[in-house]
């Protein structure tokens, strides 16, 4: 394609594309993400390759490798269209099936489709599916249709139209005016009104401005920017271009962690493609706007995610956030104004623009507009990426979408916002899924990871896995954070070792309270919530561990027993093999294999290797003993023989 140099060559340009891709073209599409690409998607594609080849068919059916469809779940999958058809759980040796039946002769192959838990009904059609039929799918739906290195496939579906339109239509400040109509909070986790913002950048006068993407995504659990951007960088791109011009930017960056390499290939080809047809660089489409935009990899530090360390990493600086004000849109990379949104705000920016700020202010709640995308993990049958319009209940995310909890177990509560979020428990899952409601819940939105929770969770360990995980990314800048989240972490391990005293509840608390009050930045400010959330909602629990010195969940190490039900054990001799302790005694097929709890160290081997489920955790205090002294303090094998029960 040649370069292009006015409005009225791109439009050109735009018809062409469409007119050589018609909606109703025979159609492959593998889904081929980082979760499919790991499950085999690549494979799979090369399935569909050689069996279109073998039968003449390539030229007739457009094979596409895209971005992620959002079922993780039922990786690798593939979409065949115009009919519609959605197969799953493919390998490659079902894709000639699939070719000769579907393709050829139009019939649907069954055992490939999607089907309920219990088989009673099977989805042939994506619009079909449980999972896809309560979303609004309003960025995702097209990582199901463009191949992320192809910017003939975005062009196709109005890609750059919405540029094209506040660059020939609006002027700067009615652009900024479309934004704060449309309610566009920022998707990175503060929903700081986007129009808002970008007026402030707008007023201030300088010589040089910057718009920057944040595309640190560090959460445990989440990858909705990476998809995002695996996916459809065009869309991201776009976003900051009107962004860019409304503020009157002349420079970009996207700031996107190494670690994604299939997200960083994508992007980059997307930005020299954007470049190459003129849609970045000087005098865009004839016009007297110039804006140019590069990527930032960082190394992947967690507190990179705040606007000013990710500013300071950009310069070549450590990443450690500063005090504001002055924010970004006064002084921001290199002194100048700066405007910063992440993936998913600058993506949702070409769609107001095209489909109006009515449109998407019509969708969501009087204070949160719009859809919101979610990682949705952890104990649920249908993991995924998911879009679903904001308002919307954790139980119908749960239970509509997620499909529910498996093995019939309860849901025991739902952690948003990542590791500085909290633990909304299941009494609350009729709660609305916006900025404000999870906020008064004492979580947060975050940038959208969602983690499930069944009844065998223990959210004194939750609390601790991620008190684990934010001290160790704490940049250590301020005395609150630095110092106050280790402590926090401290007294949370002494609880879980059965060692916790009721002061340390009181303690906990009011640490918590007080790092949170104090601290420089938001990984500070929200580091105590999943022990703030988990105290308020399963306080029982604390107690638990502090006063019964148990842990109702049977996780926490000291504070459980290993017991054989000799009814049920059948003498295989598999766990004592197993034992790395030597803590389990018995003979082939005897019938008296005893469990040794003070030789115990509860790795768990003994339960994974028994074939009959013969081995239970129990809560029960059993501090682990010095071997040596374990031995001399441990019953004869006698008095051991036929009993069923551990030490108490």
């Amino acid at each position: 394609m040649e370069r292009l140099t006015s409005l009225e060559k791109f439009h050109e340009l735009q018809s062409t594309v469409r007119a050589e891709r018609p909606e109703d073209r025979p159609q492959v599409i593998i889904s081929a993400g980082t979760c499919g690409q790991a499950r085999g998607a690549n494979g799979v594609y090369d399935a569909f390759r050689d069996a279109l080849a073998e039968r003449n068919l390539s030229e007739k059916v457009e094979l596409k490798r895209t971005g992620c469809h959002g079922y993780c779940e039922v990786e690798p999958n593939a979409l065949v269209l115009p009919q519609g058809v959605f197969y799953a759980h493919l390998e490659p040796k079902n894709i000639a099936e699939i070719v000769d039946e579907t393709i050829v002769n139009g019939r649907v192959v069954e055992k490939y489709v999607v089907a309920n838990a219990d088989g009673s009904e099977h989805f042939a059609l994506a619009q079909e599916l449980p999972f896809y039929r309560r979303q609004q799918r309003n960025l995702l739906t097209l990582n199901t249709l463009i191949e992320p290195t192809k910017i003939e496939d975005y062009l196709a579906l109005d890609g750059y139209a919405a540029f094209a339109k506040a660059l020939s239509s609006m002027s700067r400040p009615e652009v900024i005016e479309e934004m704060k109509r449309s309610g566009l909070r920022g998707r990175g986790g503060g929903g700081f009104p986007t129009g808002m913002k970008w007026e402030f950048c707008y007023k201030e006068q300088a010589d040089l401005k910057y718009v920057v993407c944040n595309a640190d995504e560090g959460d445990p659990g989440a990858y909705m920017d990476r998809s995002l951007l695996e996916g459809n960088p065009h869309v991201v791109i776009e976003g900051m271009l009107i962004g860019a011009y409304a503020v009157g930017a002349q420079h970009g960056y996207i700031y996107v962690r190494d670690e994604y390499p299939i997200a960083v290939r994508h992007l980059q080809i997307a930005i020299e493609q954007a470049r190459e047809l003129g849609l970045l660089g000087e005098s865009i489409l004839g016009t007297d706007f110039s804006f140019d935009l590069q990527m930032s990899r960082g190394a992947g530090a967690f507190v990179c995610g705040e606007e000013t360390a990710l500013l300071h990493s950009i310069e070549s600086k450590r990443g450690m956030p500063r005090q504001r004000p002055p924010f970004p849109a006064q002084s921001g990379l290199w002194g100048k104004p700066t405007n910063i949104n992440n993936v998913e705000t600058w993506a949702n920016v070409p769609l107001i623009v095209n489909k109006g700020a009515d449109w998407f202010a019509a969708q969501g709640t009087e204070q949160s507009k719009g859809s919101k995308i979610f990682a949705l993990v952890g104990k649920i049958r249908n993991t995924g990426l998911v879009e679903v319009p904001m308002g919307i209940t954790l139980r119908e995310l749960v239970y509509d979408v997620g499909g529910g909890i498996p093995n019939d177990k309860q849901i025991k509560a739902v952690q948003t916002g990542g590791p500085s979020g909290g633990c909304i428990p299941a009494h609350l899952l009729d709660l609305p899924v916006d900025f404000d409601a999870l906020r008064e819940a004492g979580s947060i939105m975050g940038s959208g990871g969602m983690v499930v929770m069944d009844e065998a969770t223990c959210m004194v360990d939750v609390a601790k896995y991620f008190l684990e995980f934010l001290e160790g990314e704490s940049c250590g800048k301020c005395t609150p954070c630095r110092m106050g989240t280790p402590l926090m972490l401290e007294i949370v391990e002494r609880i879980c070792d059965g060692h916790g005293t009721p002061e340390d509840l009181d303690t906990l608390e009011s640490l918590a309270k007080t790092i949170k009050n104090c601290s420089l930045c938001g990984l500070g400010q929200t580091s105590p919530n999943p022990v703030l959330s988990t105290l308020r909602y399963f306080r029982d629990e604390y107690e638990a561990h502090v006063y019964d010195k148990v842990c109702p969940a049977c996780l926490c190490q000291n504070l459980i027993r290993y017991e054989i039900d000799q009814d049920t054990c059948i003498s295989c001799d598999r766990c004592r093999k197993a034992c790395p302790v030597e803590a389990i005694t018995g003979e082939l097929k005897q019938h008296n294999y005893y469990i040794h709890n003070h030789l115990c160290i509860r790795c768990g081997a003994c339960e994974e290797q028994c074939p009959v489920s013969a081995i239970s955790r129990l809560p029960g205090y059993n501090p682990p003993a010095d071997g040596a002294e374990a031995k001399k303090q441990s019953p004869s094998h006698s008095t051991a023989v036929g009993s069923a029960g551990g030490e108490q």
